[in-house]
């Protein structure tokens, strides 16, 4: 492709190997930070996303067939292809989402390689299963069966993605689902499409044959509707809210789809009297800072014992008014904008009805004074109770509210006293205790000292949280159905 930029200034659709006008028009894409326009993405019509799932189903059968080791050498092809293109692609990635430089370069660009590389690496889909006694069936007694456990691909899967990160969140959707022999249908998030559709200009580039990817968008949920409801679907992953997410597993209830779903989040940060104060006050920080809040695995919901509550508060409020709030492209700039005027509408909405619940605005609650740009003040509520609004749902920024307990089991009461449970924390200097208040909670995965992540390790929530769990060899499965191969031994 072309384009008077490194870009197209019309984006069109990729659909069964080829780049397609869309029936529809185009629609603006819009720099958080500058208000500016970034480039036209392209308005698929519900015809033209059936015709993206039906190339999806029609390439099914070749590349599933096709050796796992060719397909991931395609997956290997494509993360040369975007290490090469690393600055343009970040240029892109910063304009459409709003993150600073250094997070579209490393966490989003350079994750989404890593993750192609990841699964890059073929892994088994048989294992052996010891054989097993049978005392009675079709075969007599005592017979001795052999099997073996096979993962087979699903079939075509619908990855709908959030705008919060256009390339490692579509990267951990498609690369796991190409390496097990799927094909895809791609239906990225509005507010910043036009990464996803580099993606899969990185994916023709590597050879990737014609319809296994497709990747198809719009303004409006229509097409992400026709995304799921296409009878050549076999499988959504979704991520994104969870009402958006219920929804959806609707549609996938009626037509038995297969899903996989990581929703919304209210994570709490369970600390201790004993825990490490700065440590733990770093990694609460990055709710003000890391995609300025719109992580669904923030620490947003903090919960300290009563002796050290003061301390922590004070902490946090230092922390947060040293953080540099404005351009992303300034190398100091620490906490971007939010992605739209209507979301830093609600953030605001979110503090001002902290405050009628009667919370006390710590730090924040102001927007920050630039010309330009959907910016929120990193902001911290303190006064608050666990039946306000604010601690109960999930606000998407750089806001965290404060609560205070007495003893371990009033803490780990208030961490399960949500409709969310995808990631938790707990800062301790008492390890054991640390681990045994992690086991308790009703969370997906809980970091301990720490909000860093195993890449390996599951992910995914209980509760409103999700369905599923993916990253590294869960991955694998969660796009793969198992098979039992049954003998005579």
């Amino acid at each position: 492709m072309t384009g008077a930029g490194p870009w197209p200034a019309e984006q069109p659709l990729f659909i069964g190997g080829s780049w397609v006008p869309p029936e529809d028009g185009f629609y603006e894409v819009t720099d958080p930070a500058t208000e500016q326009l970034v480039g036209l993405a392209p308005e698929a019509s519900r015809a033209q996303v059936h015709a993206a799932a039906a190339a999806a189903r029609e390439a099914f059968a070749a590349w599933s067939r096709t050796p796992a080791d060719e397909r991931c050498a395609v997956l290997a092809r494509a993360a040369d292809h975007i290490g090469r293109h690393l600055a343009p692609y970040a240029d892109l990635a910063r304009a459409e989402s709003g993150a600073t430089t250094g997070t579209a370069r490393g966490m989003q660009v350079g994750v989404a390689a890593a993750r192609f590389r990841r699964y890059a690496r073929p892994e088994p889909v048989e294992r052996p299963l010891p054989p097993q006694i049978n005392e009675a069936g079709p075969f007599g007694p005592a017979a001795v069966m052999g099997a073996l456990a096979v993962r087979q691909p699903v079939g075509v899967v619908t990855c709908v993605t959030s705008y919060n990160n256009p390339w490692a969140n579509p990267a951990g959707k498609i690369a796991p689902a190409l390496a097990m022999g799927n094909t895809v249908v791609v239906r990225p998030a509005p507010q910043d499409p036009l990464s996803v559709f580099r993606m899969a200009e990185a994916l023709e580039a590597a050879g990737v044959p014609p319809g296994v990817v497709n990747v198809v968008s719009g303004s409006t949920p229509a097409s992400g509707e026709a995304a799921v409801d296409s009878a050549d679907v076999d499988m959504v992953s979704f991520t994104g809210s969870t009402a958006v997410g219920q929804r959806i597993a609707e549609v996938c209830g009626r037509g038995m789809k297969r899903q996989l779903m990581e929703l919304g989040g209210k994570g709490a940060a369970v600390v201790f009297e004993d825990a490490d104060l700065a440590s733990a006050v770093a990694g609460i920080g990055t709710t003000f800072s890391f995609y300025s809040g719109q992580i669904c695995t923030a620490p947003t919901r903090v919960l300290v014992q009563r002796r050290v509550h003061d301390a922590l508060v004070r902490q946090l409020a230092e922390y947060a008014g040293r953080l540099t709030v404005g351009d992303p492209r300034d190398r100091g700039t620490v906490v971007g904008p939010v992605i739209s005027a209507a979301h830093r509408d609600r953030v605001e909405s979110y503090v001002e009805l902290g405050r009628e619940e009667g919370a006390h605005v710590v730090t924040g609650g102001e927007r920050p004074p630039l010309d330009t740009g959907f910016y929120v003040a990193p902001t911290l509520l303190a006064g608050c109770t666990p039946d306000m609004r604010v601690v109960r749902e999930e606000i998407f920024g750089p806001v965290v509210v404060v609560l205070p307990f007495d003893d371990e089991d009033e803490a780990v009461a208030l961490a399960n006293d949500s409709d969310y449970g995808l990631i938790d924390y707990v800062w301790s200097g008492d390890i054991a205790r640390a681990f045994r208040v992690a086991r308790r909670l009703r969370a997906g995965g809980v970091g301990v000292n720490t909000v860093g992540r195993n890449m390996e390790a599951p992910f995914g929530g209980f509760k409103k949280s999700g369905v599923g769990r993916d990253v590294g060899s869960y991955a694998l499965h969660a796009y793969s159905e198992t098979q039992a191969i049954v003998w005579p031994g």
